[in-house]
């Protein structure tokens, strides 16, 4: 298989470049995406949540919104790329939802004329984990893993980050995601970066800065796309009184030891597809034989098998998946810890390119322990619908 010769991606969408003499407002494109989830048919267990996840699980969920995003971004000339992307969809409170909120805020900025070297500065997804990088609108689970998306909320940072990817591999990923085989986008073979590490939309709390590094490489062979990478980050991640309760014990620096490595697989759907990742790393942590927040082991990850079926113009995906995760959610109360073990099988059908429907049964195992509530347990099955609008 030969991937066809396509404009320059800078991230998930594929910018067209456009001719030297177009003013700058000509150069801007605008796009979206709208998610609308009902998760309670067949559902066995009320008491089984996962806020992370999506917040209209178990009692008292309904129709949701999960998603309402625009995104206007431009190659305003060979050298600079801005990226803008607001979500309408993000709860201030449990009992006020869709309020705007910044997702991703940067800008490109490119060494040579092709763009094979860039910097990019702003708010925008830390390169760490495929799936944590692809777009929820490219995603066939309706959530991330509890095993990877634990590293960072909302899966960004404010940061700079260096990107390197030849053209060849530029064109490649903008292919990998302009055919529908939910690619990543271009986040470069190579990425390095430094970011405050508190989660997106949060303030820096210590002073010292994350840094990450990345590798990741498409290659093709007999007629497939396989990508290997690996990744890892480290830093110091502070707790601040919105995470803990009042009698819970820690440090009185309040910061411990943020660190992670992982590893990533990808057999692009062309049709059967693969996909697995794992990481490893010390992370803050509820501990209930101390009633207290400290650093600990974690590790977890997940293994995906799909197959891309083209119907005319339809396109229909089955997939099941089964993610694990030991550890603690530095971003949760008191920092919670979380024991997952969950199936999900699922179809994906796109009946236009405007349109898709997702429906997944989830069977899931879950522990969590904080200070106010050291033992909860749940389990339980149920059926979850979205509905998807591209534009």
């Amino acid at each position: 298989m030969s991937v066809p010769a396509l404009a320059s991606a800078q991230t998930e969408d594929t910018t067209v470049e456009k001719k030297k003499d177009d003013a700058w407002y000509k150069r801007i494109n605008l796009r979206g995406y709208v998610q609308i989830r009902y998760n309670r048919l067949l559902e066995t267990n009320p008491k089984l949540k996962c806020d992370q996840c999506d917040k209209s699980m178990g009692s008292n969920g309904g129709l949701f919104l999960r998603r309402a995003r625009l995104v206007l971004s431009g190659q305003l000339n060979n050298n600079i790329y801005f990226y803008f992307q607001p979500d309408f969809a993000s709860a201030a409170s449990s009992d006020d939802l869709h309020f705007g909120q910044i997702r991703d805020a940067y800008i490109d900025l490119s060494f040579d004329k092709k763009r094979e070297y860039r910097l990019r500065i702003g708010q925008s997804k830390i390169p760490y984990g495929f799936e944590c990088m692809q777009s929820s609108s490219n995603r066939l689970p309706l959530d991330r893993s509890d095993g990877m998306n634990s590293a960072f909320v909302n899966e960004r940072d404010m940061g700079a980050f260096f990107y390197y990817a030849p053209d060849k591999i530029r064109k490649r990923f903008a292919w990998l995601v302009s055919e529908g085989l939910k690619g990543s986008g271009d986040y470069g073979v190579a990425a390095f970066g430094v970011f405050n590490g508190q989660g997106a939309n949060r303030p820096e709390k210590n002073d010292q800065m994350h840094v990450v590094g990345r590798i990741s490489y498409p290659f093709e062979w007999k007629g497939q796309i396989i990508e290997a990478g690996i990744q890892a980050y480290t830093g110091m991640y502070t707790l601040t009184d919105r995470h803990l309760s009042e009698k819970v014990k820690i440090a009185e620096h309040r910061t411990l030891e943020d660190k992670r490595i992982g590893t990533s697989f990808i057999l692009y759907p062309q049709p059967w597809g693969l996909q697995a990742e794992y990481n490893w790393g010390r992370g803050p942590q509820y501990n209930k034989a101390y009633d207290s927040i400290m650093s600990h082991k974690l590790q977890g990850g997940y293994v995906m098998g799909s197959y891309r079926k083209k119907i005319g113009d339809q396109v229909v995906i089955p997939f099941t998946r089964f993610h694990y995760y030991d550890g603690g959610k530095k971003f949760e109360q008191d920092a919670r810890s979380y024991l997952v073990r969950e199936w999900e099988l699922g179809v994906e059908w796109q009946p236009v390119k405007y349109f898709e429907l997702v429906a997944m049964y989830t069977i899931s195992q879950r522990r969590t322990a904080d200070y106010e509530k050291e033992s909860n347990a749940q389990s339980g099955n149920l059926l979850r619908l979205q509905a998807q609008l591209n534009f």
